[in-house]
């Protein structure tokens, strides 16, 4: 069976220690110079997701890969540099590395009649190769395209600048500047509190309330926490009335901070975790205002009335989706919602796959992982996937079931969780 493996950051070497290990042929075609994916790309200077001060939100017993933990002289939340170097070194540790092909980009994947794949690739040299595959798994990530809102009434005449997070890098750069900051997702709470140590003002626009959790409850990080016995034994209900109290006890409610309460119960949505934005804005470093109604010239007006001077806004507004070498729809429904059976499979284009396409509340690392070894043995053919009939029954029932707790939007249809997922995984 030929293989081809696309990306080489944390979910993709997890599929090249699998298959290896599984003894199958294959290769992993990755666009940047090195592997590591977005973890490596702010230290290299690279456009991507990840900036200069980022650091991780999961602790790292669970964040490393489960038979190659990370260094013990690394903290608990390591940086972004330390935590690339740590995918390094175990693409190195599993042997993987000489299957890897560097700067070299997927133009397309397409199924051929017989069930085969053909993969269109470009190295550094800009030589095209196309090649034929039995299987390919899509390992590139899910923060691909920046989501920006609708231009604001009279950007035109706004004379700061505009970015999205995906060009953040350094809180240095917006040194003695006034900056506003649009979100209140991981992004922008870390850029936020970033910039206000350099910045002359930061302000963080907030249009909807959401829930802001600490790394750690009780001295156990929160992916701990999701992972314990006694929490996974709980109820729904009974989950969101223990993190409500904690919360409650641990930092008061988020209006006395100046932001919006969340609308929604708590796991209704992706929560935010962050240690440092409730301190920067009790120490006054940034000032929290509502959604912005419109830019004037040099002002950024906001829709209780007020308004600061700007010299940036940066819109931490989310990415889309977005798979443009795979053939159409892939792997959407007519709804844009993923619909992979386990998160996995594509059940009507058989032979492709995909990893790390999940959003759980705590570390992806031992899903991946998981995701990793089933799929390997769907390829060595000592798993046996069930009709395809069968296979949209289970998405059906799962994204229904999601529905309830998330909502339908495109995000929350690859919303997981961690245990028992887990236990459907091992179930394969």
């Amino acid at each position: 069976m030929r293989v081809c493996l696309i990306g080489a950051g944390l979910s993709g070497l997890a599929a090249a220690r699998a298959l290896k290990s599984e003894g199958l042929d294959f290769v992993c075609l990755e666009r940047a110079s090195d592997v590591g994916g977005l973890w490596r790309r702010p230290q290299a200077g690279e456009r991507g997701p990840g900036y200069l001060s980022l650091h991780l939100n999961t602790n790292k017993q669970l964040t490393g890969y489960a038979d190659y933990p990370m260094p013990a002289s690394y903290p608990v939340y390591p940086r972004h540099s330390d935590f690339a170097a740590y995918l390094r070194s175990f693409a190195e540790w599993a042997g993987v590395l000489g299957h890897i092909e560097r700067e070299t980009t997927v133009e397309s994947v397409r199924q051929e009649a017989d069930g085969g794949w053909t993969v269109v690739s470009r190295d550094a040299r800009g030589v095209r190769a196309t090649r034929g595959f039995d299987h390919v798994i899509v390992a590139s990530g899910h923060n691909t395209e920046p989501v920006l809102p609708a231009p604001a009434p009279g950007s035109d005449t706004f004379r700061g600048r505009v970015l999205h997070a995906l060009d953040y890098r350094d809180g240095s750069d917006f040194a003695g500047r006034r900056v506003v900051v649009v979100g209140l997702g991981a992004s922008a709470v870390d850029i936020a509190a970033d910039l206000s140590r350099y910045a002359e003002q930061t302000v963080l626009s907030v249009r909807r309330g959401l829930h802001i959790l600490p790394k750690q409850l009780f001295g156990m990080p929160l992916d701990d926490v999701a992972e314990a016995s006694w929490w996974t034994a709980m109820s729904l209900d009974e989950q969101r009335r223990f993190i409500e109290q904690a919360l409650l006890v641990a930092r008061g409610k988020l209006g006395d901070y100046g932001l919006p309460e969340p609308d929604h119960p708590v796991f209704a949505s992706a929560v935010t975790i962050s240690d440092e934005i409730l301190s920067r804005i009790r120490h006054g470093g940034v000032t929290p205002k509502p959604a912005i109604e419109r830019l004037d010239g040099e002002r950024v007006v906001f829709h209780d009335g007020t308004s600061v001077r700007a010299d940036a806004v940066v819109y931490c507004t989310g990415y889309r989706m977005a798979f443009p070498f795979l053939p159409d729809g892939s792997p959407f429904g007519p709804q844009g919602s993923v619909e992979l059976f386990k998160r996995v499979v594509a059940p009507d284009r058989p032979g492709l796959h995909f990893l790390g396409l999940v959003r759980p509340h705590g570390s992806i690392t031992r899903l991946v992982e998981a995701q990793a070894r089933w799929v390997a043995r769907i390829v060595s053919g000592r798993a046996v996937l069930p009709e395809p009939e069968v296979m949209r029954k289970e998405i059906s029932a799962y994204l229904g079931g999601i529905a309830g707790q998330y909502g339908q939007a495109q995000s929350a249809s690859i919303q997981v969780n961690v245990a028992p997922y887990l236990e459907e995984l091992r179930a394969e």
